[in-house]
């Protein structure tokens, strides 16, 4: 079965969706739907002389701009890409949409046509580098607010992640506080902690932002706000890292030569930290396959995220995470404890 692609999502166009969809489907041979203005992309599509690929058009007309307001593209636009693509998924023709386009109108328009799993709180989860194995950071930004249950159904969603795509047969789930101790954190931590210490997952208690990279639990849980700040923070720290050490090495003779000796090892280390090498972040918890790549993603990280797409159609990934959250629906649900604390 097909993915479909947002092809005029992002903040680049279609000339490097375009590029990044051809890359996949010569790599992979993977059957594509790019869903957009027909001509622009026909034209980007003869540049590359993909005549021969298994790539198809959907025509889209209207395009959700990324500063636009989710709600009013969703009210307004009912020939956007992103909805189209969606619809796409909902009627079975593709088995999941990769989009680098506004995110916010993403998330709701797939929460609307394709509806939730369980009724669950949908979360995004990227991977990110560490001293050791990728840890998946759940939720990184589509829940601003969120009640302790709905923490709990993140660990889950991130744990079967953890075990079908990055397989990880038993995934460790941490829970973001300000503390290893229990007791440490807000009313909304210190509830979750107790939900998920009964959730049957492999779960290890707290850990502390500087735990994050270090590599020793595959799976990071925290709300949409507090994961959004700690993903940005990292990206700029990264970058910042990266143009420290040029100017260094720039500035100095001996540097230079030092690099030159030493290039195999930074090419590495700048490939572990590069977002584009897993191309997008699932949205888990909906009713289909959904990847939200980066607004700037490169040609080689919307091959990416498109082959991460199919990883998640060949693993079951849907089945799989309504069969764990079925499992433990008592714990998943709201509680009544909750409202008797005030969370």
């Amino acid at each position: 079965m097909s993915i479909a692609v947002d092809a005029m999502g992002g903040d680049f166009g279609p000339e490097v969706i375009v590029e990044g969809a051809v890359a996949a489907s010569k790599e992979k041979n993977l059957e594509i739907i790019l869903v957009g203005q027909e001509e622009i992309i026909q034209r980007e599509l003869n540049r590359r002389h993909a005549k021969d690929l298994p790539i198809k058009i959907k025509q889209a007309s209207q395009v959700v701009e990324m500063d636009e307001s989710p709600a009013d593209a969703i009210r307004k636009k009912k020939d956007s890409t992103i909805k189209v693509a969606l619809e796409l998924v909902k009627d079975r023709t593709v088995s999941a949409i990769v989009s680098a386009g506004n995110s916010g109108a993403t998330l709701a328009a797939a929460t609307i046509i394709l509806g939730r799993i369980q009724g669950v709180r949908p979360a995004i989860a990227t991977v990110m580098p560490t001293l050791k194995d990728p840890v998946v950071l759940i939720d990184v930004g589509a829940n601003v607010d969120c009640k302790p249950h709905h923490l709990c159904q993140f660990g889950i969603m991130g744990s079967v992640f953890s075990k079908n795509i990055l397989s990880n047969e038993n995934p460790s789930v941490g829970l973001l506080s300000i503390g290893e101790e229990d007791y440490k954190g807000n009313i909304q931590v210190k509830k979750a902690y107790e939900l998920l210490d009964k959730s049957g997952l492999n779960f290890i208690g707290n850990v502390e932002g500087r735990d994050v990279f270090k590599g020793n639990v595959n799976v990071i849980v925290c709300d949409g706000f507090v994961g959004n700040i700690c993903l940005k923070l990292s990206e700029g720290l990264a970058e910042s890292i990266i143009q420290m050490l040029k100017r260094e090495i720039e500035g100095d003779v001996s540097a230079k030569l030092g690099y030159i000796f030493s290039r195999s090892a930074f090419k590495r280390f700048g490939k572990r930290i590069d977002y584009s090498e897993y191309g997008g972040a699932p949205l888990l918890g909906i009713n289909g396959i959904v990847i939200i790549s980066h607004g700037k993603s490169t040609p080689k990280a919307v091959k990416n995220a498109i082959i991460m797409a199919n990883e998640f159609k060949l693993s079951n990934f849907i089945k799989q995470l309504d069969e764990a959250l079925s499992s433990r629906k008592e714990t998943i649900s709201a509680q009544k404890v909750e409202k008797l604390n005030g969370v």
